[in-house]
């Protein structure tokens, strides 16, 4: 503000990019009134009207809140005053409405957006993927997967995150596998098919079938990818000792060491398993190989 009236001591006449960062200033900053008397002067004024960045700011602000119905108001504002939705608009809406769990105005409004011509970005992809795994809806989830890959999008981290979270919960090893196989077939980059082939080789775990772990774990190491995290490792590792399967349990570890070290987490799970099944030697060999990976 004060760099507003300081201006005005110069004889500056302000703008409405000036006006508009200012207001991107007192909303950052949380202060909502100050930026919304700044648009009122702006809304009486003759040379330095509102435009389309200055309801945009208002409506990303109440989005990043998660206050749907005045993200919603300031949306009517704009259209009112004459201004049509962009990327930017329909971004902020949509993420907002997710946040809030208004899934069917998210629905609406991404439905509006396409029909309108304008494409969505990643953002907008990554907040409706949110919205359809949060209501687990897995049939609506493939049909808007294979949406996307139709027309060549490729899939982010956080989508690929969302997608085996969702079938690691409530869907089941197939449906997993046939995301595997039409992601794939899209050729999504290699840290995306890490994510999925963990994902199945978890599920298998919690389900205590260690020929599909062992048959999964080699598929997805002679494609040249690995273990994305520590967890799927040790989630693998429970599952050999709920199953008092300590040989096998050898073999994998001896497998997957050319391809993936050991955290000290998972050294530190070995330990406790192999000393409540009462295997002494094994324990003094884990922790032999913990103390030549430089973790003692």
């Amino acid at each position: 503000m004060r760099v507003f009236t300081s201006m005005e001591a110069h004889g500056v006449r302000p703008t409405s990019s000036v006006f508009n960062s200012l207001i991107h200033a007192c909303l950052s900053s949380g202060n909502v009134m100050t930026a919304q008397s700044l648009f009122e002067i702006m809304e009486s004024s003759e040379g330095y009207k509102p435009n389309s960045e200055t309801y945009d700011a208002f409506i990303s602000t109440f989005s990043n809140l998660g206050n749907a119905e005045a993200m919603e108001a300031w949306y009517s504002a704009k259209i009112a005053a004459g201004f049509s939705a962009d990327l930017r608009t329909y971004e902020s809406l949509i993420s907002g409405f997710v946040k809030a769990g208004k899934y069917d105005s998210s629905d609406k409004l991404y439905e509006e957006m396409t029909k309108s011509g304008v494409m969505p970005n990643i953002p907008i992809l990554e907040n409706m993927l949110e919205g359809l795994c949060k209501r687990r809806s897995v049939g609506q989830v493939k049909e808007f997967l294979n949406s996307l890959v139709d027309v060549g999008y490729e899939i982010s981290g956080q989508m690929a995150e969302g997608l085996v979270g969702l079938y690691v919960e409530v869907g089941t090893v197939e449906d997993m596998e046939e995301l595997l196989v039409t992601l794939m077939n899209a050729n999504q980059v290699s840290e995306i098919l890490s994510r999925v082939h963990c994902g199945i080789i978890r599920k298998y775990a919690m389900l205590d079938r260690l020929d599909d772990v062992e048959y999964s774990v080699g598929l997805m190491l002679k494609q040249g990818l690995s273990f994305h995290s520590p967890d799927v490792v040790e989630n693998v590792i429970c599952s050999y000792f709920r199953q008092a399967a300590f040989d096998r349990l050898d073999l994998f570890l001896e497998h997957i060491r050319v391809y993936y070290e050991l955290r000290r987490s998972t050294y530190d799970l070995l330990i406790a398993g192999y000393r409540r099944a009462g295997l002494s030697e094994k324990v003094d060999r884990v922790i032999k190989d913990m103390n030549s990976a430089g973790l003692s």
